[in-house]
């Protein structure tokens, strides 16, 4: 009997691909949500998206943010998305891929957003964790620190946190740690 239900299944993929094209691959749930979110994006002027494997791939893209206001005010940061095939259910990883002083950015690029955590939900969209990272320069926390000394310092002196930011951002040293230059 599953033979039978195998061969028919066989015989139905022939009949469509019988126009001579190749056949169609289908897309996963997490693919077509993924293609709903991207073409309903309202970045903000200083957000955009990029597609480094092709627009094929819309599993693996990056955005850029260039914060204009703020501590990170004229940098660039860059972070790497990359899209479960169980997505919305399971929420985007997202790393940075630009070395930052950042109090919710440890020195491998892990964020620390809520959204991204704990707060998932399968409401949530790209565009909004787009927005969750923007708002991560605009007003970093230091109340929930993946770098902790970074928390310290914006905490009990910021403006000693504004001059490190600064120097890390033109390319220098906070500490022990280089930072490439990011402006």
């Amino acid at each position: 009997m599953i033979k039978l239900f195998k061969v028919k299944e066989k015989q139905r993929e022939l009949a469509e691909n019988a126009n001579g094209k190749p056949p169609v691959k289908k897309q996963s749930a997490g693919e077509l949500r993924v293609h709903k979110d991207i073409s309903e994006l309202n970045l903000p002027e200083t957000c955009r998206i990029t597609f480094p494997n092709g627009k094929d791939d819309l599993m693996s893209f990056e955005v850029t943010i260039n914060p204009d206001e703020g501590y990170y005010l004229g940098g660039t940061f860059i972070f790497s998305f990359q899209i479960s095939p169980i997505y919305p259910h399971e929420a985007p990883k997202v790393k940075c891929k630009t070395k930052v002083y950042h109090p919710n950015i440890d020195l491998e690029g892990n964020v620390c957003l809520n959204i991204l955590r704990e707060d998932w939900k399968p409401v949530l969209n790209i565009n909004t964790i787009i927005y969750g990272l923007y708002h991560l320069f605009t007003e970093p926390n230091h109340e929930d620190p993946l770098n902790p000394d970074a928390a310290a310092v914006l905490r009990d002196n910021p403006k000693l946190f504004e001059s490190n930011v600064r120097r890390a951002m033109s390319g220098g040293y906070v500490g022990q740690t280089f930072f490439p230059r990011c402006i």
